[in-house]
């Protein structure tokens, strides 16, 4: 430990890591753990301070009147000031905490809960508050990641030569990084009101990824060979806190082994998290909570409520709750290991098949009767048992989830087919840590959301083969491992989204071509409309012979293109190219004398510009060229002899435009899409939406009543032309905003909702939560899952 770490002492200092004679051996594993700590937490508090503005500027939004606003908006501008002190604060009290524990001289701090009636009566009210908050979030953290602490402690203790650890002394536990917040805050001159919003922010960003923190560090414990063999006991110290032993809870006398990820062996009722009341009151009548635990909380409320009513009503999904299949006198419950034993050995069984299994879907409810029939074969008192209520609840929430799955109209069947015989491995992870449903950054879950999204992003219609074999080879990889260890998930999870991350490179690498060809395809159309435009003016009100109307049509409006791509709409080619499409069409109609004189007097110059600009297409020969002209002189000779029926005569074949069968359909857009003066005032509100919608937004078409989905990757502001790419990245569709909107009033297209972006787990709680509402009779209002 460098010198910087070692705060100054004018006592005698107590016994320091070098001076115990171990520092050749643990110095440098101290300081390799004080820097991922470090590192992770700053990362995790810049989260906070990056969401404090939009949070602020909500509860503003809704502030109860102007002097309520006036106090958000101010904070906010506080907090960016303060921001740099809070950071820097925080950061010297976790490393000064560390850093005395090393010396011996890190003093345990009293919890709330700790403190008499004589010394509440002392607290100011707004103190006994903000007191309150950290003792929820300390708590919600103990209850969580309890064995991960039990096992980070022990580890401690041998670093800091055999001094006792206990919980409020951990130099990186729940409760000396919360206090550290707040002593990092206690300068500042925040009213409580505020500081309840930046406790809920460092709650979700900083208590909340613990987890995550612990098992790093203890996984850098064990690779430096500090007690690798840890074992857990499931009940540590007695503690009114921490709840109280069921009957599926191993004795504290016995210990399970643990390794790297204590998580990963325990049994499911030892992790499992704590039923405790929630800070708030559940509102189960109002939408899926945002705070995780309040979620599950939410959802396992519910799901004990829809058992009460009537055990055999089915779930989302149509499949019937875990504890309907149980025989209905069952009086005692199966055990951890009973549970786990019978999933090891539908994996198993599964793991031999699966080959033969992956091109079909895993129904959830043949799944269940199968592990009750599992339990029942293996069970010494057949008849007699049933499922406790958590497990039938992470059974039932994994169902529903699977069931989502296969019900997901966004993924493929074919990806779901493949999702779908996870099932049972994630129904082991879930059982033995319900952080897959309350931790985001979970491996497992991060694996299925991953997976998912690459097989709605990349899969479509197309259904990528190469991405088909590797999602394969993950489910193939996770059913096969019985254990399934954390480190699994993160391993797969590393060299799946390696393989995305290619494949996201490929698709981008497409849809960039598809947008610059696009763009060059809409220049040339820009142009092409404006030499349209020129002749269509020229032609205005004239009743020009036919060889002249089609030359300038076809011909003359490709040269016209070339001529302003070339030179630009303000050169003075491009106005006497305009000049000469104006005189030919003046030239076919009857004129007077005058006129008939100044047209003879143009002729010579409008003949050499003709042949310049036939010339300039590339696509005539000299003799061509030559035979053309004489026809339009003709023609013109003819009109001005009032002889019209001798000028259609000259009809020589002209060759199609070049550029028209270059653009192909794309020279026909604007021609055949309505004008917006046509459209309702239906169709005109979609329009105007769609002039303000965003690159990368999704939308569902109907073909055939088939559905299908593409991204809008360009918009031109020329042709006002909308691009979309399929899920390849090819270009797939050119829509002309009149025609868009037309689409959308007739409901042939549609905005795909930004929730449906959300991650695969995500999207499935929160329509899990909305369905057990209506079953349970929560909410009368009908909402679509999707």
């Amino acid at each position: 430990m460098s010198n910087q770490d070692i705060p100054p002492s004018t006592q005698k200092p107590a016994p320091t890591l070098a001076s115990r004679g171990i520092q050749p051996r643990f110095g440098e594993l101290v300081q390799s753990s004080r820097k991922l700590v470090m590192n992770r937490l700053a990362e995790q508090l810049t989260g906070v301070f990056a969401q404090v503005d939009d949070t602020l500027f909500e509860c503003a939004e809704k502030a109860e009147n102007n002097q309520v606003q006036t106090l958000f908006f101010d904070s906010m501008r506080e907090i960016r000031k303060q921001r740099s002190l809070i950071e820097r604060s925080y950061h010297q009290k976790i490393s000064q905490n560390f850093s005395d524990f090393l010396d011996g001289k890190l003093k345990p701090v009293p919890s709330t809960a700790e403190l008499d009636a004589e010394q509440l009566a002392l607290v100011q009210n707004e103190e006994y508050e903000e007191s309150l908050l950290i003792t929820t979030m300390v708590n919600q953290v103990k209850s969580r990641c309890a064995q991960q602490l039990f096992a980070l402690e022990q580890r401690l203790v041998l670093l800091s030569n055999g001094q006792q650890l206990g919980e409020e002394n951990n130099p990186f536990g729940p409760q000396m990084i919360a206090l550290a917040f707040r002593q990092a805050l206690a300068p500042s001159p925040f009213p409580l009101r505020i500081k309840a919003i930046l406790y809920s922010l460092f709650d979700k960003h900083v208590m909340l990824s613990l987890d995550t923190i612990y098992s790093a560090l203890n996984q850098r414990l064990v690779d430096a060979g500090v007690l690798p063999n840890l074992k857990y006991s499931a009940q540590r110290v007695a503690n009114p806190e921490r709840p109280s032993r069921t009957e599926n809870t191993p004795d504290a006398r016995e210990e399970l082994p643990a390794d790297s990820n204590p998580q990963a062996t325990a049994s499911p009722s030892t992790n499992a998290t704590h039923r405790s009341a929630p800070a708030q009151p559940l509102d189960l009548d109002g939408p899926p909570p945002s705070n995780p635990l309040a979620l599950l909380q939410g959802l396992t409320a519910l799901l004990g409520e829809h058992r009460q009513r009537n055990i055999d009503a089915p779930l989302l999904g149509g499949t019937r709750s875990i504890a309907s299949y149980a025989p209905r006198d069952a009086t005692s419950t199966y055990s951890a290991s009973d549970l786990l034993d019978a999933l090891n050995h539908m994996q198993r069984q599964a793991a031999d098949e699966l080959a033969q299994r992956l091109q079909h879907p895993q129904q959830v409810e043949g799944l269940k009767a199968d592990l009750q029939r599992q339990l029942e074969t293996s069970s010494q008192h057949p008849g007699q048992q049933k499922l406790a209520d958590q497990e039938a609840d992470v059974i039932d929430l994994v169902g529903m989830l699977f069931d989502f799955v296969l019900d997901d109209t966004c993924l493929n069947d074919s990806y779901k087919s493949l999702l779908s015989h996870l099932h049972t491995p994630y129904l082991k992870v879930a059982l033995q840590d319900k952080a897959l449903f309350t931790q985001h950054k979970h491996p497992a879950r991060r694996l299925l959301n991953s997976m998912a999204q690459a097989g709605v992003l990349y899969g479509g219609e197309t259904n990528e083969p190469a991405l088909l074999a590797k999602m394969q080879w993950v489910v193939e990889r996770v059913v096969g491992a019985v254990s399934g260890d954390q480190s699994l998930f993160e391993a797969l999870l590393e060299q799946f989204d390696e393989y995305t991350a290619t494949l996201k490179h490929k698709v981008e690498l497409r849809e960039h071509r598809a947008v610059e060809a696009a763009k060059g395809r809409d220049k040339l159309l820009g142009a092409r409309q404006q030499a349209v435009n020129v002749i269509a003016r020229s032609l205005n009100q004239r009743q020009t012979p036919g060889i002249i109307r089609s030359f300038l049509k076809l011909t003359w409006a490709d040269v016209l293109v070339f001529v302003l791509l070339r030179h630009g709409e303000n050169s003075r080619e491009w106005q006497r190219a305009c000049e000469v499409a104006e005189q030919l069409a003046w030239s076919g109609t009857p004129l007077d004398e005058s006129g008939r004189q100044q047209l003879q007097g143009l002729r010579v110059a409008l003949l050499d510009d003709l042949r310049k600009g036939l010339q300039l297409l590339g696509g005539y020969h000299d003799d061509g060229i030559r035979r053309l002209l004489q026809d339009l002189v003709a023609c013109q000779y003819a009109a001005q002899a009032k002889q019209p029926q001798l000028a259609d005569t000259f009809a020589p074949q002209l060759p199609p435009s070049t550029l028209g069968a270059m653009l192909g359909e794309d020279a026909m857009l604007a021609s055949l899409a309505p004008r917006e003066s046509g459209l309702s005032a239906r169709a005109q509100t979609f329009a105007q939406e769609l002039m303000q919608i965003q690159f990368g937004t999704w939308f569902e078409f109907l073909t055939d009543n088939q559905p299908h989905l593409l991204k809008l990757s360009w918009f031109s502001p020329t042709t006002r032309n909308y691009m979309f790419v399929d899920h390849s990245g090819q270009r797939a569709a050119i829509k002309p905003l009149t025609l868009l909107a037309t689409e959308m009033e007739q409901g042939l297209a549609r905005i795909v909702p930004p929730e449906s972006d959300a991650p695969l787990v995500d999207r499935a709680l929160n329509a899990i939560y909305r369905a057990l509402q209506r079953f349970s009779g929560h909410t009368s209002k009908p909402t679509n899952p999707r």
